[in-house]
């Protein structure tokens, strides 16, 4: 496992994040823990959470992990806050008040004193964004957060964040959570650009679709039984979203790159998101030791060039106006 800096910060992230969703609903805590365990064993220091992942039982799982770790400090803890955490009007968003009551429940539930990145998990449109960086910047001086971050922002969104905390000498968004895969490349249009001229760390959520880019579904077979398709669990898998002739194409170009380099379509997804200008880390999720073992085959090889064209060309989207217009005449420089 290599280890990346998380944007401009000096902060040292392994190249794969374990993503801890699945932890309290179909990975019990002694599995989740061995799971941790191998992620570390396998050099990954990398945990991503939230308060609200099955209702907080995903944090009680990784704080009881945390705990029995004698290396907390060489540990990287992200959690999030936004969702709701109950009915009372006060229960969800990035008010002052919310942020300050939730910091303080995720850190009863990890059982620990900090986190290194706290992450507001969507855009709040009914909270003035200085009230969110005025509390945020609060809680990095109070010693309880370490970096903070975005996730499910906008572009401008994010923009605006990073010149409201340059303007009053805040802390600023050190890192973005963005859907990003093969089956989602908007992220490329403008998110991804702006990350990297503002130094800011991306790690990307959802990077395997759900498991449509794992292998697991095939062109013209049923789904497994099972699996999250078949049981039709998936949240935001609307007619058409995700079953399509480009969403066939793509796992069709990953089980023939696979097929040649002896890799899995899982891992040559995650390899290309690896290679993505500005991409921190993938956030995978899983539900077996089995499921992270195959994920950590990912790393220590690349893509090659071909390889990578290959899967632009399979996983490609026609550009909307304006960004079809800017992508014919602008000038690019070397790698993006």
């Amino acid at each position: 496992m290599q280890y990346r800096f998380l944007g401009r910060t000096g902060l040292k992230v392994s190249e794969l994040c374990m993503g801890t969703q699945t932890f309290g609903w179909v990975t019990d805590e002694a599995t989740a823990h061995v799971i941790s365990d191998r992620f570390v064993e396998a050099g990954g220091n990398f945990f991503d959470t939230s308060n609200t992942y099955n209702k907080g039982n995903a944090e009680v799982i990784l704080g009881n992990w945390l705990k029995k770790q004698s290396n907390r400090s060489q540990m990287i803890v992200a959690t999030k806050v936004f969702f709701p955490v109950g009915d009372g009007p006060n229960d969800s968003g990035l008010s002052r008040k919310h942020i300050f009551d939730q910091i303080d429940a995720s850190l009863r539930r990890l059982q620990t004193d900090y986190v290194d990145l706290y992450q507001m998990h969507c855009w709040d449109a009914s909270t003035p964004l200085e009230e969110t960086l005025w509390a945020l910047n609060d809680l990095v001086h109070a010693g309880k957060v370490r970096y903070i971050g975005a996730s499910n922002y906008t572009a401008s969104q994010l923009d605006r964040g990073i010149m409201l905390s340059r303007m009053h000498g805040l802390a600023r968004f050190d890192c973005l959570q963005p859907e990003y895969s093969l089956l989602v490349r908007s992220t490329e249009w403008e998110l991804l650009p702006l990350c990297r001229s503002e130094g800011i760390g991306v790690i990307c959520w959802s990077p395997l679709a759900g498991g449509w880019l794992s292998g697991k579904y095939r062109r013209d077979q049923s789904p497994p039984p099972g699996s999250r398709v078949a049981r039709g669990d998936r949240w935001d898998d609307l007619p058409g979203q995700r079953e399509s002739e480009r969403t066939w194409r793509i796992i069709d170009t990953l089980i023939e790159i696979g097929e040649a380099r002896d890799k899995s379509p899982a891992q040559v997804a995650l390899n290309w998101l690896l290679q993505q200008p500005g991409v921190t880390a993938p956030i995978f999720g899983a539900r077996t030791l089995k499921q992270v073992e195959d994920n950590l085959g990912s790393v220590g090889w690349a893509l090659t060039a071909e390889e990578i064209v290959q899967l632009n060309t399979a996983s490609d989207v026609p550009l909307p106006s304006p960004y079809n217009f800017i992508a014919r005449y602008t000038r690019k420089r070397d790698g993006y």
